[in-house]
C-alpha cells in the first residue's frame, strides 16, 4: 500500500476462474473488516458457478459494478483501484508502470512464467523495487524459466535514425510513387472509424494501383531493387518507431502507404482488396536487470551476436509446409471438438497475417523461436479476437479454454517463426 509514493498496485494470480471469483470475494471482506483505502478488480473470461453455492453466478462485468471489460485497464490505472485479481488475462501484453507487487497461486513455466512475472519490469518514478509472493513455484523452476532469456547478447550493428531518411530518399527516387498520392491515401486512411465508408476502400485500391503500374513498367531488376529498399523502410520503421518519437509525420504516412504498396507488388493477382482492420499493433517488452537478487541467480553462460536493424533484403520461401490439417487432429483428438477442413482456413488466415506483420518479422530476424515467443503470443490474442464473426466457436473455444490457447499459441509460435526466417534465407 505505501510503495511507489502511495500509489502502488499489485496482481493477484489465480489458477482458475471460480478461484479469482472467490478471491475477489475474500479480498473484499478483508478489505472493509480493516477499513483500508482500497478497491479490487477482478479479471476473467465468460460466466462463472460455484458449485458450493447452488443458483450462484458471476462475471467479470457483475462483479467489477457494471465496469465494462475494455474499461478495466483505464480504471485499475486510476488511483481508485490498487489489486487486479486475474485468471489467464493480463499475464501477457499488460503495461501498467504502477504494478509493484504480485501473488502467485498457480502453476506457472517457461515462457509463460517470465511473460507473468515481467508484467513488473514497467519502471516508474519512486518504482525502486518490486516483490513477488509465489505460493506454488520454486526457486529453481523460476530460474529455469527465466536463464535461457538472461544470456549476453550483443548487437553487430546498432541502428541509425538517420538511415531513416536515406532509405525514404532512395524511395523517392524510383519515381514509382508521389509524395501526394502518399497524402491523399493517408488522408483516407486515417480517416476516424465512424467516418469510414465502403467507397474508401475502392478509393484506397485506386490509389494504390497508380504506382503499382509505374512498377510494372520498370525492368525486373529496378523492382526487386525498389522491393528491397521498400521492405527494408518498412523493418526499419517498425523497429525505431518503438523506442523514438518522430515528429516528422511524413515517415508515418510513408509507412502506412508502404505497407499497403508493399502488399500490392508482392502479389500477382489483380484486384487487390485493402482490410481496415489489418492488425499493426504489437507492444513489446523488455527484460531490464534493476536490481540484483540473491534469492535465484542466473548464471551468464555466453553470449552472441545478432544482426542488427538496418538494410533488411529480401529472399524467396523455401521447404516444404506442414499440413494444415495437422492442428485439426490433434485439436480434434485432444479436446473432443469437430473441427473441419472449413476450419482449417481458419487457423490458415491467423498464420498468414501473422507471418506478414511486420514488427513480428523483426522479431522473428533478431530471436531464436523461445524468444520470438513473447512477441507473438501477445499479438496472437488481438489477432484472434479480432476475428469473432469469421469463427466464434474458435475464438471463443481459444479465450476460455487455457489449455486448448496453449496447444494453439504453441502451434502458432513454431510454424510462423518457420515461415519468417525460411522466407529470408
Amino acid at each position: 500500500m505505501h510503495r511507489i509514493n502511495g500509489h502502488a498496485k499489485a496482481m493477484v494470480v489465480a489458477d482458475s476462474r471460480l478461484a479469482a471469483v472467490r478471491y475477489k470475494q475474500s479480498f473484499d471482506r478483508f478489505i472493509k473488516e480493516h477499513n483500508y483505502p482500497i478497491k479490487t478488480l477482478v479479471a476473467f473470461s465468460g460466466e462463472v458457478t460455484d458449485n458450493d453455492i447452488p443458483g450462484s453466478s458471476y462475471t467479470e462485468v457483475g462483479m467489477n459494478g457494471r465496469l465494462r471489460e475494455k474499461e478495466l485497464p483505464e480504471k485499475f490505472a486510476s488511483d481508485e483501484y490498487h489489486v487486479l485479481i486475474v485468471a489467464e488475462k493480463y499475464q501477457t501484453g499488460f503495461d501498467q508502470p504502477l504494478l509493484h507487487t504480485m501473488y502467485v497461486d498457480k502453476r506457472i513455466a517457461g515462457v509463460q512464467a517470465v511473460q507473468t512475472l515481467s508484467r513488473l519490469n514497467r519502471t516508474y518514478p519512486g518504482k525502486d523495487d518490486t516483490f513477488v509472493l509465489d505460493f506454488v513455484n520454486t526457486e529453481d523452476e523460476i530460474k529455469e524459466a527465466f536463464q535461457p532469456f538472461y544470456e549476453a547478447t550483443f548487437i553487430q550493428e546498432t541502428a541509425d535514425e538517420g538511415h531513416l531518411n536515406t532509405l525514404r530518399n532512395r524511395l523517392r527516387d524510383y519515381k514509382i510513387f508521389h509524395d501526394q498520392e502518399v497524402e491523399e491515401y493517408c488522408r483516407v486512411f486515417f480517416r476516424p472509424v465512424e467516418r469510414q465508408s465502403p467507397s474508401d476502400h475502392a478509393q484506397l485500391n485506386s490509389m494504390i494501383s497508380k504506382a503499382r503500374v509505374r512498377y510494372e513498367e520498370r525492368p525486373l531488376n529496378e523492382q526487386e531493387e525498389f522491393k528491397k529498399v521498400l521492405t527494408s523502410y518498412l523493418r526499419m520503421y517498425a523497429f525505431l518507431s518503438q523506442i523514438l518519437p518522430y515528429p516528422d509525420l511524413d515517415l508515418e504516412k510513408l509507412y502506412a502507404y508502404g505497407r499497403a504498396l508493399a502488399n500490392a507488388i508482392r502479389s500477382k493477382k489483380p484486384g487487390i482488396v485493402y482490410r481496415f482492420d489489418d492488425d499493426v499493433t504489437l507492444q513489446y517488452y523488455r527484460l531490464q536487470k534493476v536490481c540484483e537478487n540473491t534469492q535465484i541467480e542466473l548464471e551468464k553462460t555466453g553470449g552472441s551476436t545478432i544482426g542488427g536493424p538496418t538494410d533488411v533484403g529480401t529472399g524467396v520461401k523455401t521447404g516444404e509446409k506442414t499440413q494444415l490439417s495437422k492442428i485439426i487432429e490433434t485439436l480434434n483428438e485432444r479436446f473432443g471438438t469437430e473441427f473441419t477442413e472449413a476450419d482449417q482456413l481458419f487457423f490458415d488466415s491467423i498464420q498468414k497475417d501473422a507471418a506478414g506483420n511486420e514488427k513480428l518479422i523483426q522479431a522473428a530476424k533478431a530471436n531464436n523461436m523461445n524468444k520470438f515467443g513473447f512477441a507473438l503470443t501477445e499479438e496472437l490474442n488481438n489477432i484472434i479476437e479480432g476475428r469473432m464473426e469469421s469463427n466464434e466457436k474458435i475464438v471463443n473455444k481459444f479465450f476460455k479454454d487455457p489449455e486448448f490457447k496453449t496447444l494453439v499459441t504453441e502451434y502458432m509460435i513454431k510454424k510462423v517463426y518457420q515461415e519468417i526466417t525460411e522466407g529470408s534465407e
